[in-house]
């Protein structure tokens, strides 16, 4: 599902115009970045957290040449699914 798909499919839903969903969803994303690029976590309960994670510098490979390439220290974005998200995905199979 795209952006736009879930843009339609909440506007159906809820009866509301798909630019104002859009608007929404737009400024929701923005607030998630904001504040994990501020190294803030951010939580939903019942869906999961968004939160930076540390990765520590080490050596990686060129999968052309095979050649050693350094990969310095990073900081990445990561999720954590909440139990009733994972519990939700696990009925599905």
């Amino acid at each position: 599902m795209r952006r736009q798909d879930a843009v339609r499919y909440i506007s159906r839903q809820t009866g509301l115009e798909a630019a104002k969903v859009r608007e929404v969803m737009e400024k929701l994303l923005e607030v998630i970045q904001e504040q994990v690029a501020q190294g803030q976590r951010v939580d939903f309960r019942g869906f999961g957290s968004f939160f930076l994670r540390w990765r520590r510098p080490r050596m990686a490979r060129n999968p052309r040449t095979g050649a050693p390439v350094p990969v310095g220290e990073r900081y990445v974005p990561d999720f954590k699914p909440s139990p009733k998200f994972l519990k939700r995905v696990a009925q599905r199979t």
